[in-house]
């Protein structure tokens, strides 16, 4: 039996629970699978099931390798489906994971799907870890550098923060002015689901990171804005989150020369020899738009139409967001 028969043997047999059936499924005798378990069991070195009188189950060991045969599998039948539609334009359920801020992509989506009709998006918004390696998605929209070697990624461009307060917060605190003032404030922390720390203000002071206080930590962005409306303490946040809540005057950004370069927008993938059309078109189709709704000079621009004004001059991000949505109808 071949390493690719072997395989899709083991992957059988996992799943029908006993040797016994798979056989059936495979149209092979019991012992004919059992003797093809324990050669590949003996050819890795490892034992895969534990067997008894009336069932066998995984090691711990074969928990893993299922995982990797069925990766394996998967992809040697994308490339047969591939071949077999020659140059048929790009089609199927594309599984993407996204963090809870991941609604500012909302305009590039729509237009992806709009381009790519045939291609079925299945977009996941969590803060948890993305099995990528696993098989559950096909891509993670993700803000740090992937650790994981069997990952590759590709950058989409950058978001940038503001630290933000509440006028009566504002008004009965004082407002910081430098980095070294937060200290004596009620600083809120966005946490996201899954991770140990909560996510550092990005000051250009890092020294003054490790001193901030802590009034309250939150895992979702929506309560955090919702708690710094109240006039509970100051938080640090993406500014497509609250450029409505600064645009209506319900929050004013302060420390605007104290935040460092914007964080990285990345798209990370399994590491594979071939790439699904679906996933390539749509890692070339978000690498090529997406960086210009979020650039830098948009988001000045942005930040100068959503910033309280001294003056109290009416603010622009209304007809500038209207422009924005007029592009992608």
């Amino acid at each position: 039996m071949d390493s690719l028969s072997a395989l899709a043997t083991f992957v059988r047999t996992a799943e029908a629970g006993n040797f016994t059936l798979a056989g059936q499924q495979l149209g092979l005798s019991s012992s004919a699978i059992g003797k093809a378990i324990a050669r590949l069991e003996e050819r890795l070195g490892v034992r895969l099931f534990n067997r008894n009188t009336r069932a066998i189950t995984l090691t711990q060991e074969g928990e893993l390798f299922l995982q990797s045969c069925r990766r394996i599998i998967s992809e040697i039948k994308s490339i047969e489906q591939e071949f077999v539609r020659g140059k048929s334009a790009p089609e199927g359920k594309l599984r993407i994971s996204l963090p809870m801020v991941g609604a500012f992509m909302t305009p590039v989506i729509s237009l992806f799907m709009r381009q790519y009709p045939d291609i079925e998006l299945d977009l996941d918004f969590c803060d948890e870890p993305s099995d990528l390696i696993g098989g559950s998605y096909d891509a993670a929209i993700q803000i740090e550098e992937p650790e994981d070697s069997r990952l590759m990624s590709r950058s989409l461009g950058t978001l940038r923060s503001v630290i933000v307060g509440s006028p009566d917060y504002l008004a009965r605190m004082g407002v910081p002015r430098t980095a070294a003032d937060l200290a004596t404030h009620d600083c809120l922390h966005y946490k996201p689901a899954g991770k140990g720390k909560p996510k550092r203000w990005p000051l250009r002071s890092g020294d003054h990171e490790a001193a901030l206080p802590t009034k309250a930590t939150v895992t979702a962005i929506t309560p955090l804005i919702r708690l710094v409306r109240l006039g509970h303490g100051i938080a640090c946040l993406p500014l497509f989150t609250v450029q409505r809540e600064i645009q209506e005057g319900c929050l004013v950004r302060i420390l605007d020369n104290q935040i460092r370069t914007s964080e990285t927008v990345r798209i990370t993938w399994p590491s594979s020899r071939f790439m699904p059309p679906k996933l390539r078109v749509f890692i070339d189709f978000l690498a090529e738009n997406l960086p210009s709704m979020i650039s830098d000079e948009e988001s000045n621009r942005l930040a100068e139409c959503t910033s309280v004004s001294r003056d109290d001059e009416p603010p622009e991000a209304v007809a500038f967001w209207g422009d924005r949505l007029d592009e992608v109808a």
